[in-house]
């Protein structure tokens, strides 16, 4: 197996795009990645394409052929697949193109992710998410994603001591990173009172725990490390890529506020690194809801478990922490445009390795991880990336 290095990426800014389409996203994405990397398209041997639900939300399906036509590469007749597995879709296309270049089937490949949500109601959306949880069993009973994640919440809540406080303090911490973050769909810090005063969703979940309804596409190009100085100067080199599954019904867990996928893949990328915990200097964690990234932090294995809430209060998980968690704003604050998220996770590691991240910058960062889940943790990516 070959070793594999980012050598471009490239990101819209996230938010309601109403002027935008689902192409103009990804053509301005992937013209950003192929910029950032100095490449032409003629070099892309492969394409693997994050997407949830453009069946759904733009009633377009049929997504790897349509993105390979509107990036100009059909004529060259590239493979291009579209990569689905919910909100993991981004994580997994990564790691699909990641085992492309590393088994030598392919050498410059690019990862993307793309979602378009805002053409359709809030209600539509909310039903099409629903998809990523199990239809007969949750969705057809009205169980929506606010409310599973609330019955995570409550089910933490009721085995550890963390107060609401507590759990409010991971939006406040993301988006004041948010608000550093250029292309994030929310650009404004908040007040743990805006979160504890906010409209209630699921209790104990509020507006403010909760990530939005998002457009957005995110790009990077693959190489083998051993070629990736032709394209660049600062190479980042993949070091470890892992996967996990669980049941996709909560009710079939073994415990519902321990993601054991997130455990699972986890300690996959941790062996594959060959790495601890101390050598990670930020982790890009998926916070669809808050209680998620408390859950993440736990069974990554960062803090024990039912130490979050006291962990991220303390500053832990700040910019200036042991452990900066969410650098980009997370899927709280620079949004969720589902398809793209694991992508963006990626571009936002990169920019830190690179020096890039300006009022977000984590000094001296080496090495970062991303962590990426499909509905409430039946498919987790977890990614780890250094600097070469």
């Amino acid at each position: 197996m070959r070793d594999v290095a980012v050598i471009g990426v490239g990101c819209t800014r996230f938010g309601e795009k109403w002027s935008e389409s689902f192409r103009d996203l990804f053509v301005e994405a992937g013209a950003l990645a192929l910029e950032d990397a100095q490449l032409s398209g003629e070099k892309i041997d492969a394409m693997y394409v994050g997407n949830m639900s453009a069946g759904r939300f733009i009633e377009q399906e049929h997504i790897g052929a349509l993105i390979a036509d509107y990036a100009g590469m059909a004529t060259r007749h590239i493979p291009s697949t579209r990569v689905e597995a919910a909100c993991a879709s981004g994580g997994l296309a990564f790691r699909q193109a990641v085992i492309a270049v590393a088994s030598g089937m392919e050498d410059i490949v690019v990862a993307a992710g793309v979602e378009k949500m805002t053409d359709v109601e809030p209600g539509a959306s909310t039903d099409a998410l629903t998809g990523a949880a199990d239809r007969e069993w949750e969705g057809f009973v009205g169980a929506t994603f606010p409310g599973l994640y609330a019955m995570i919440a409550k089910d933490y809540m009721h085995k550890y001591a963390m107060t609401r406080e507590q759990l409010a303090q991971v939006a406040v911490k993301n988006h004041y990173n948010g608000a550093r973050n250029p292309i994030a769909q929310f650009q404004q810090e908040i007040t743990l009172d805006t979160v504890l005063r906010s409209t209630m969703v699921a209790e104990p979940l509020r507006l403010f725990d909760c990530s939005p309804i998002t457009d957005g596409a995110a790009a990077v190009i693959l190489a083998p490390l051993e070629r990736a100085r032709e394209f660049t100067d600062t190479p980042i080199k993949v070091l470890a890529t892992a996967q996990a599954s669980d049941s996709i019904a909560l009710h079939d867990r073994r415990d519902i506020s321990t993601l054991d996928a997130s455990v699972a893949a986890g300690q996959r990328a941790f062996k594959m690194a060959k790495l601890t915990h101390k050598d990670i200097n930020m982790v890009e964690v998926h916070d669809c809801f808050s209680i998620a990234e408390i859950c993440a932090i736990e069974d990554l294995g960062f803090c024990r478990k039912g130490t979050a809430g006291k962990f991220t209060a303390d500053g832990e998980t700040a910019l200036g922490g042991r452990i900066p968690v969410n650098t980009s704003g997370g899927l709280k604050a620079c949004g969720h445009p589902v398809g793209a998220t694991g992508i963006k996770q990626v571009y936002e590691i990169v920019q830190q390795l690179r020096n890039d991240a300006g009022k977000r910058q984590i000094d001296g960062a080496k090495i970062g991880m991303t962590h990426n889940v499909g509905g409430t943790g039946a498919t987790v990516a977890v990614h780890i990336l250094g600097r070469v």
